[in-house]
């Protein structure tokens, strides 16, 4: 698993975003109670960050908590609540090519959805590789796909509120509350 990891790397595409066309942004995060894991997306206006609409899907887990590979348990539950939605940008509470491998959980559904994404995370991953990552406020952020790392950084410092975007913060706790 961990070379097809590798050679989805070189898959992850990194391009500036013309940032004055993002009109909404997309958050995803998912919780877990026992065997059901709860994905949360919120939908707001870029940059004022008016939430425009929440959405909370509930799925059985279908793969165990495995460092460096949480890719493979939170893709699906992220995939079902992104079903049917519009966005022009995603925020996803995980690594993109912040991981040791370069090819985390914001990469992976980037990938997937064809869409711009940018991973998020609260803790640094060991072993990530050099300038893969910057600070903003208290998260770490990566490149997702279809973003560079500039880019990806003047959004979510866009998007701060307490050291932490807007957002994902909103998604974490409507994933563990189901609603605001």
């Amino acid at each position: 698993m961990e070379e097809t990891q590798r050679k989805l790397a070189l898959r992850v595409v990194e391009s500036p975003l013309e940032i004055e066309k993002v009109q909404t942004v997309a958050a995803v995060d998912v919780s877990y109670r026992e065997n059901t894991a709860r994905a949360a997306f919120l939908l707001c206006s870029f940059p004022d960050c008016e939430v425009l609409k929440t959405k909370v899907v509930e799925t059985e887990v279908s793969f165990p908590y495995v460092p460096t590979f949480f890719f493979l348990r939170e893709t699906r539950p992220i995939l079902l609540v992104l079903r049917g939605e519009d966005f022009d940008l995603l925020l996803i509470d995980g690594h993109g090519k912040a991981h040791p491998r370069g090819y985390g959980l914001a990469s992976h559904v980037g990938l997937l959805i064809g869409r711009p994404t940018i991973g998020v995370a609260k803790k640094f991953l060991r072993g990530a590789p050099e300038r893969s990552f910057v600070r903003v406020g208290k998260a770490y952020v990566s490149v997702g796909y279809l973003i560079d790392l500039d880019s990806a950084a003047r959004i979510v410092e866009t998007l701060l509120e307490r050291d932490y975007p807007k957002p994902l913060r909103l998604a974490d706790r409507l994933s563990k509350r189901g609603s605001l």
